[in-house]
C-alpha cells in the first residue's frame, strides 16, 4: 500500500471518528468502531483517541497521526448519512474514495425544511413536552406561545449572529420573564415547571448522561468534559432563570417544583406523538425512519410510565426507560437495518435528565432551601439513566454476540 493510500485511509477514518462523535455517540463507542473498520480497509493497529472535541488517529504505531475537530453535532438525517457510509465500508460496499467524498459534503447537506419545520418542529416539541411533564392547557397555551422564541435563537445562533454561549442565558431568561409574569398574573401555577417544555430542546441531558456512561467504560477524559460541559451549559440556564425571578421579584410559591395534572391520563400520547412529529421536523429525519422512531420512543415511555407508576419513584423509571430504549434501538437497528443512534438518541428528549436537573440548579440560587429534594432527584434520576443505559447496551451486545454464535454453529 502507497504512501498515498495510507494518507487518505488515515484521513477516511479521521473523518469518520469525527462525524460519529458529531451525531452523538460516546468516545468509547466511536474508537471501537472506528477499530473495526480499520481492520476492515487493512490497518489492524490502528491508534485512534476519540475526545468530544476532535480525534487524534494514525494507521499504527509510529506512525504519521492526524487531528480532526469536531464542528459542531450533526443533525439526525446527517447521522443517517454517516451510518450508511459505516455500513458501507464494513461490509465492503463502499470503497474508501465514494465514503471520503461523501463525508467531505456531510455538511453541506441541506435541511429539508429550513425555516418552517425548524419552527414547527419546535413547537411541536414543546407542546408534547407540555402534554407529557405538566400536562395542564395552561401549560400548553405557553409553550405554543414561548417556543418560537426559543427557535429563533437557534437560528440566530446557527447563523453566528447569537454567541452561541450566550444562547441558553437568554433563552431561559426571556421563557422564564414570561413564565413567572403568567404566574403572577394568575395564568400558570407553577412556572418552574411550566417553563422547562419551550427550553427543552436546549437542555444537555444526553451531553450529561453520555458523559457519565463514558466515564463508567473507562474514558475518563471525555466522560469529565461532558459532564463539565452539561453542567456548564445548567449553570448558564440557572442564571437566566435567577435573572428573571430577580426582575419580577417572585415569591417563593413560584419557586416550588409542583406538577399540574388537570387532562387525565390521555395526555401523554398526544404528546408522544407530537413530540415524534417535532423531532422528525427539526432533525430532518427521513421518512422511511419516522415510525421506527415513534416505536421506541413509545417504548421508552410506555416502559418509563409503567415502572415508575409501579413503584412510585421516578428513578427506577428513568432507568428502565433508559435500558428499553436502548435495547430497543440495538434490535430495530439490527432486525431492520437502520442506524441505531438514529433511533435511540430522541429518548433523551422524553427521559429529559437536564429538565429536573435545571429545576434543581435554579431552586439553589433562589431558594436554597428548596432545592434539596429536586436536587437529590436529579442527581438519581441522572445515575438511573447512565446505569440504564449501560445495562441496555450489555444486554445488547450479549444477545448480538449470542446471535452470531447460534448462526455460525
Amino acid at each position: 500500500m502507497t504512501h498515498r493510500d495510507d494518507d487518505r485511509t488515515r484521513q477516511l477514518l479521521a473523518y469518520l471518528s469525527a462525524a460519529l462523535i458529531a451525531g452523538g455517540a460516546a468516545s468509547h463507542e466511536v474508537e471501537q468502531d472506528v477499530r473495526m473498520i480499520a481492520r476492515r480497509l487493512g490497518h489492524p493497529t490502528v491508534q485512534v483517541h476519540a475526545q468530544p472535541v476532535g480525534v487524534a488517529l494514525s494507521l499504527g504505531h509510529g506512525t504519521p497521526a492526524t487531528y480532526e475537530s469536531v464542528e459542531g453535532p450533526l443533525r439526525l438525517d446527517q447521522s443517517v448519512a454517516v451510518a450508511r457510509i459505516q455500513r458501507g465500508l464494513l461490509d465492503g460496499s463502499m470503497n474508501p474514495d465514494d465514503a471520503l467524498l461523501r463525508l467531505r459534503g456531510l455538511r453541506a447537506q441541506p435541511h429539508r425544511h429550513p425555516v418552517g419545520g425548524m419552527y414547527l418542529g419546535g413547537i411541536c416539541v414543546a407542546i408534547g413536552l407540555a402534554l407529557i411533564l405538566q400536562p395542564s392547557w395552561n401549560t400548553v397555551g405557553f409553550a405554543l406561545l414561548t417556543a418560537p422564541f426559543v427557535v429563533a435563537l437557534m437560528r440566530l445562533a446557527g447563523r453566528g449572529l447569537l454567541p452561541a454561549a450566550l444562547m441558553p442565558c437568554i433563552a431561559a431568561f426571556g421563557v422564564s420573564l414570561a413564565a413567572f409574569w403568567a404566574h403572577q398574573h394568575g395564568y400558570v401555577a407553577s412556572p418552574l415547571r411550566t417553563l422547562l417544555p419551550p427550553v427543552a430542546v436546549l437542555l444537555p441531558g444526553a451531553t450529561i448522561v453520555t458523559g457519565l456512561s463514558e466515564l463508567v467504560n473507562g474514558a475518563a477524559v471525555a466522560g469529565t468534559s461532558r459532564l463539565a460541559y452539561g453542567a456548564t451549559q445548567l449553570v448558564m440556564f440557572a442564571i437566566g432563570i435567577i435573572g428573571a425571578a430577580a426582575l419580577l421579584d417572585v415569591d417563593s410559591a413560584a419557586l416550588q417544583n409542583t406538577r399540574i395534572d388537570d387532562l387525565g391520563v390521555w395526555s401523554p400520547a398526544p404528546g408522544l406523538l407530537l413530540v415524534t412529529a417535532g423531532i422528525c421536523l427539526m432533525e430532518a429525519v427521513p421518512r422511511r425512519i419516522a415510525p421506527w422512531v415513534l416505536t421506541v420512543l413509545a417504548i421508552t415511555m410506555v416502559t418509563q410510565l409503567t415502572v415508575q407508576e409501579g413503584f412510585g419513584q421516578v428513578w427506577p423509571g428513568a432507568f428502565a426507560g433508559a435500558a428499553a430504549a436502548t435495547l430497543a434501538a440495538w434490535v430495530l437497528a439490527a432486525l431492520r437495518d437502520l442506524p441505531r443512534m438514529v433511533l435511540f438518541l430522541p429518548s433523551f428528549w422524553l427521559l429529559v435528565p437536564g429538565s429536573v436537573g435545571l429545576v434543581s440548579v435554579a431552586q439553589l440560587g433562589l431558594r436554597p432551601e428548596l432545592s434539596g429534594p429536586t436536587g437529590s432527584l436529579a442527581v438519581s434520576v441522572i445515575l438511573a439513566l447512565a446505569l440504564g443505559l449501560v445495562v441496555g447496551t450489555t444486554l445488547a451486545r450479549l444477545a448480538r454476540t449470542l446471535g452470531r454464535r447460534i448462526t455460525a454453529g
